[in-house]
């Protein structure tokens, strides 16, 4: 099976993307850009679904598929562009893959998920031979004696656990000026569309390596934009769910109120399917409590073609302004909902939220403390507390921060307890924005909210940190706890922009089924070329 060729030399005609630029706009060279190498790997943007029927035809196994990619982790992740977004392999892989065919010739498939491989992010426990360390250096050799509760969904289902992925140190939450991308035991993942770009964070290992086809899709986790953040910047579809339908316990923790796990995929469909093995009430996470009654069995009978018929979506207005290419796509994406047969009506839902000012950093802060400590006391790692892990850093200086320090650690070891007035303040504030979001799409009688995800991919920056260019819609969804889903809308000399599309907490197969619809009917989404720099002459 030897899939389309994604990558081509490039012209300067072939560079300019889908926004309608003029040749003259861009002025590129062979020295400007060039590929990497030829990508002609066999299962280049296959599907959950495509490599089911390979399985069952009896044309692949489990085992070859998970040798295929062990062997593009280490072709592209390792040499080549060097990746760098796996920070670990499953030795058991390819034992489980083995198992998972056994089970196949004698009859008994377990679902959808039977025999694909899955990458998830190094803060979720798995109880085999790899570690869980949240990318930082002071829990190395910590080796989880309990799978989380989404790792164990994912064995049920029968997935192979290939390995576990880089990802901003603490899920981000370490420095004010961090890169997004880079922890003290993974280094620096890249975005392997322009490979000195951001792969934006804290998921970025999973946002790389999905959109790479290092796997066959994704786990990563979000608090506040860390699923959405990385699949736009990586032209992925991601997917945070409605905080308490994925289970949280096994995860390293940074907010009990925001924190949720999510797929991330090449399409919604391998979205839905991921997302649909995992859900589950959990004793051990209170938030996932009567859940069960909130969820479908299979989020792909949601994904039709009718997602914006009839429906009155909320356009961020905000984003009509500011970067030209940025706004383009934009402008295109809202008339292609037009075309769906949505009614468009601007909201300024960001303008709004303003009242929260700080309270939601605070409310992290809190519950990062109380979170951590409970994580760290029962956990086999070397530190047992935050206070530790500072010192620890504090010790290791030179490898534990060689480029950023530890400024939100330090500052979240200080912060109040959660049976503080100031904490119980800062939460009923954050909380606030759920009926801030529910009262505005009542008032104006909508269906959803839509805004851009976020904006071009940065540089990597290793001494000053992550920059924007003004484009951020993660906040309201992550700060109330409801569904946001990110698909590709197109993108800028070779860097791909997200829409997001968000929805009231349970509303799943809703935004799904936008996210489907504007996906069939746009087909944004087109394989990374692993391009050297970004030095355009004219900028970006």
């Amino acid at each position: 099976m030897n899939r389309r060729n994604f990558i081509k030399s490039g012209s300067a005609a072939g560079l300019i993307t889908t926004i309608g630029l003029p040749a003259s706009a861009a002025i590129v060279t062979n020295n400007d850009i060039t590929t990497a190498f030829k990508d002609d790997f066999e299962l280049n943007e296959i599907t959950i679904t495509e490599l089911q029927n390979l399985m069952k035809n009896g044309k692949v196994s489990s085992k070859s598929i998970t040798k295929l990619y062990l062997k593009r982790i280490e072709a592209l992740d390792k040499k080549g562009p060097k990746l760098n977004a796996v920070i670990e392999i499953n030795p058991d892989a390819l034992e489980i893959a083995s198992k998972m065919d056994e089970e196949r010739k004698a009859g008994n498939i377990r679902g959808m998920m039977h025999g694909i491989p899955v990458l998830i992010k190094d803060n979720i426990n798995t109880a085999d031979k790899m570690q869980t360390t949240a990318g930082a250096l002071a829990l190395a050799g910590n080796i989880a004696s309990l799978d989380a509760f989404i790792v164990k969904k994912l064995r049920e289902a029968g997935a192979v656990i290939l390995g576990k992925t880089n990802l901003s140190e603490w899920a981000n939450f370490r420095s004010t000026r961090s890169c997004s991308g880079w922890s003290s035991r993974g280094g620096q993942t890249k975005n392997p569309n322009i490979l000195d770009r951001s792969p934006s964070g804290s998921s970025s290992g999973s946002g790389c390596a999905a959109s790479a086809n290092l796997c066959a899709i994704a786990i990563g986790t979000e608090t506040n934009g860390s699923i959405i953040a990385p699949s736009s910047y990586n032209g992925l579809v991601g997917f945070k769910p409605t905080v308490g339908l994925l289970s949280r316990s096994g995860i390293i923790p940074i907010s009990k109120t925001q924190d949720t796990a999510g797929p991330m995929g090449r399409t919604v469909t391998d979205v839905a399917i991921l997302f649909s093995a995992l859900t589950g009430e959990d004793e051990q996470d209170e938030a996932t409590k009567g859940s069960s009654a909130k969820t479908q069995k299979d989020y792909t009978q949601a994904l039709k073609y009718d997602g914006f018929k009839g429906k009155k979506i909320g356009v961020e207005k905000s984003f009509l302004t500011g970067h030209e290419g940025v706004v383009k796509l934009y402008q295109n994406a809202i008339a292609k909902l037009k075309e769906l047969g949505a009614e468009i009506i601007e909201v300024e839902l960001l303008k709004e939220l303003k009242v929260i000012g700080s309270a939601s950093f605070t409310v992290l802060q809190c519950e990062f403390k109380d979170g951590v400590n409970a994580y760290l006391k029962t956990a086999n790692a070397k530190v047992k507390n935050l206070t530790e892990v500072i010192a620890f850093n504090k010790a290791n200086e030179n490898t534990t921060m060689p480029y950023f320090k530890q400024e939100t650690l330090e500052s979240s070891d200080k912060a109040p307890a959660i049976s503080s007035v100031a904490y119980k303040e800062a939460v009923e504030k954050v909380l606030s924005s759920r009926k801030i979001i529910t009262d505005l799409m009542a008032k104006n009688n909508l269906d959803a909210i839509v805004g851009t995800s976020y904006g071009i991919p940065s540089l990597i920056d290793l001494f000053n940190g992550d920059y924007s260019n003004g484009f951020y819609f993660c906040s309201p969804a992550a700060m109330a706890g409801f569904p946001h889903i990110t698909v590709p809308m197109g993108k800028i000399y070779e860097l791909p922009v997200g829409l997001s599309i968000m929805a009231n907490a349970y509303e799943e197969d809703k935004v799904l089924n936008m996210a489907f619809t504007f996906e069939q009917a746009t087909k944004h989404r087109t394989a990374p070329k692993f391009l050297k720099s970004s030095n355009f002459s004219s900028g970006i």
